[in-house]
C-alpha cells in the first residue's frame, strides 16, 4: 500500500460524517458535502468516493451521486441534505437521508455502489403515514441503516438535543417559510425493522440508546446520544456508534441484539483528541462517523474541522486496537491514519496532515465563541492544504515518522519575516534542532540544523517569533557521509 494520510481525500475535498462500507472489493465513503468557503453545513451535493482496498491512497470520485430535486418534501428545490448511510439488499443499493431541518427519513436507490441515485421514497407506516408524524413520534435525524446476517433490516435515527436547541431550529425553519413541526426529542435514538421494500416499517420503532433526560441509571451518564446513528457487527457482537452529547467524540455500545440490550463502552475517537488528551490538541467539532474492518485491522471514521470554521470538515480514520473481550481503546488522533503504521521519510508530505494544531492559547472548541486571530489554521491555495501559523508559541505537530538513521528534517515555508522554528520530540520536550526562516513570497525549504534518528517519531514545530509563516510540507534527507 502506498503510504496515505489524514485527511484521506485531497486536500480541497469536504466530505464530513462518512460512513464506511466495503462494495465489491472497494471501500466507499458515504458522507455529508460541506462546500469551501461555505458559510452553513452540507452546502453541496452528495458525492462518492472509492478506492480499492489493496491500495487505500488511490481514491476516486465518482461525481455527484444524488441531488434531491425530486424528493417531494424539498419543497424550495435548495435545501441541505445532512448525514446518509447506504446499504446494499438484492442486487440494489439504498441511500437513507435526511434534509436540512426535516423530520424525515427520505431513501433513494441506485444499482450500483457509487450511484447516480434516484428518488425512491419516504420511510413510513403499513398505513402509508410517515415515521415521525404518529403521535408521540420524534424527529428523525442521521439515520444509519443495517443489513444483519439474516438479511434483516434495521433503521436508526435520532437527535437529542435540549428544547433550547429546538426552539432556535424551529425560529430558523420559520424564517426560512419551512411548515413542518419539530418533535422535541432529549430521549435518544431510536430503531426499527423494515419490510422489504426498504420503505415500510416493521411493527413500532423502539429506544435504543439514551439521551440526556433518561441517561441517569444507565451507565451512558456524561456521553449521552445526542446524534449520528450507525451500527457494525462484528463476531456476534452489534457495535452502535454514535457522537455523543459532548460533540467531538464518537462513542460506542455493545449488545447481542441489534435493536436491544446496548451498554455503554467508551469512546472511539475524538477529533480535539481529548480522552487521550486532557488538554485540546486540535479546535473540534461535530464528529460522525463509523467503524469498519480493512483486512485484519479495525479503523474509526470521523472528520475534523479546518478554516476556522465549523463548515469545512474533512474526513479521517484511525486504526483502532480492539481487545479480547470486543471492545476497543479510544484511537490516538495521528497523521498517518489509513496507513496503520508510520509514514516512510524517503518522500515529502503536505503541512495539512498535522494531527496537532495548537495557538499559544491553545485549541478549543470550533464555534463563533471561540476566536482568537493569533491561533493557527488550515487553509488552501490553489487546491493545496497548508497550515499558517500567525504567532509566537504556535505548535504545529505530526504523528508518526519511520525516521532513519541521522535523517534530517525541513520544511517548506513562505515568510513575510526572518525567523526560526523549533523541532521537538514532544509538544512539552526541549527542542532537538532548529531550522532558520528567511523570509521569502514564494514557499522555499530550509533545513534543520541537527539530524534525528527515531523509530515510530513524533515531530512538533514550534515558531519563535510572531508574524506570518505559510507552511506547506514536511521534507526529509539523510545525512551525507
Amino acid at each position: 500500500m502506498n503510504p496515505i494520510y489524514n485527511p484521506y481525500l485531497p486536500s480541497w475535498e469536504f466530505v464530513p460524517d462518512g460512513e464506511p462500507h466495503i462494495f465489491n472489493d472497494r471501500l466507499y465513503i458515504y458522507g455529508s458535502h460541506d462546500r469551501y468557503g461555505g458559510d452553513n453545513y452540507c452546502e453541496a451535493h452528495y458525492t462518492v468516493w472509492s478506492a480499492p482496498l489493496e491500495d487505500l491512497s488511490d481514491w476516486t470520485c465518482h461525481g455527484m451521486s444524488y441531488d434531491a430535486k425530486d424528493d417531494p418534501h424539498n419543497e424550495t428545490k435548495k435545501r441541505r441534505m445532512f448525514a446518509p448511510d447506504v446499504v446494499e439488499n438484492k442486487g440494489k443499493y439504498y441511500l437513507y437521508y435526511g434534509l436540512d431541518d426535516s423530520k424525515y427519513i427520505s431513501v433513494a436507490s441506485a444499482d450500483c455502489p457509487e450511484g447516480p441515485f434516484t428518488y425512491y421514497g419516504t420511510v413510513h407506516y403499513p398505513d402509508g403515514t410517515e415515521w415521525s408524524d404518529r403521535e408521540g413520534d420524534t424527529n428523525c435525524f442521521d439515520p444509519g441503516v443495517f443489513k444483519d446476517d439474516d438479511e434483516k433490516i434495521y433503521l436508526y435515527s435520532g437527535f437529542s438535543f435540549t428544547q433550547e436547541v429546538a426552539k432556535r431550529i424551529q425560529a430558523k425553519m420559520k424564517a426560512e417559510g419551512i411548515k413542518e413541526e419539530l418533535a422535541i426529542n432529549t430521549k435518544g435514538s431510536m430503531v426499527a425493522e423494515l419490510e422489504e421494500d426498504m420503505l415500510t416499517i416493521k411493527g413500532n420503532p423502539k429506544p435504543l440508546l439514551p439521551g440526556e433526560s433518561n441517561a441517569p441509571g444507565t451507565g451512558f451518564e456524561g456521553h449521552e446520544f445526542f446524534e449520528a446513528s450507525s451500527m457494525r457487527k462484528f463476531d456476534g457482537w452489534y457495535y452502535a456508534i454514535y457522537s455523543s452529547s459532548n460533540g467531538h467524540e464518537l462513542c460506542y455500545a455493545m449488545s447481542r441484539y441489534p435493536d436491544r440490550g446496548f451498554e455503554y463502552k467508551g469512546v472511539l475517537h475524538s477529533n480535539g483528541n481529548l480522552g487521550v488528551s486532557e488538554e485540546p490538541q486540535f479546535d473540534y467539532g461535530n464528529n460522525h462517523g463509523s467503524i469498519e474492518k480493512i483486512g485484519n485491522d479495525f479503523y474509526v471514521f470521523g472528520h475534523r474541522h479546518t478554516k476556522d470554521t465549523q463548515y469545512q470538515r474533512q474526513g479521517v480514520a484511525e486504526r483502532l486496537y480492539r481487545n479480547p473481550d470486543g471492545t476497543f481503546d479510544q484511537a490516538m488522533m495521528t497523521s498517518q491514519g489509513l496507513y496503520g503504521k508510520p509514514l516512510p521519510t524517503t518522500q515529502s508530505y503536505p503541512a495539512y496532515i498535522t494531527c496537532y494544531l495548537v495557538g499559544p492559547n491553545g485549541a478549543g472548541r470550533q464555534d463563533e465563541k471561540f476566536k482568537d486571530l493569533s491561533r493557527p489554521q488550515i487553509l488552501l491555495e490553489n487546491k493545496i492544504g497548508y497550515v499558517s501559523c500567525f504567532a509566537k508559541g504556535t505548535q504545529v505537530g505530526y504523528r508518526y515518522f519511520e525516521m532513519q538513521q541521522d535523517t534530517y528534517i525541513g520544511v517548506k515555508v513562505r515568510a513575510n519575516q526572518k525567523s526560526k522554528l523549533y523541532i521537538k520530540a514532544t509538544p512539552t520536550a526541549e527542542p532537538f534542532a532548529s531550522i532558520q526562516i528567511q523570509a521569502s513570497p514564494i514557499p522555499v525549504v530550509f533545513w534543520a540544523d541537527q539530524p534525528y534518528s527515531k523509530s515510530k517519531a513524533e515531530v512538533y514545530f514550534e515558531t519563535a517569533e510572531d508574524g506570518k509563516l505559510d507552511l506547506f510540507e514536511i521534507v526529509f534527507k539523510a545525512k551525507i557521509k
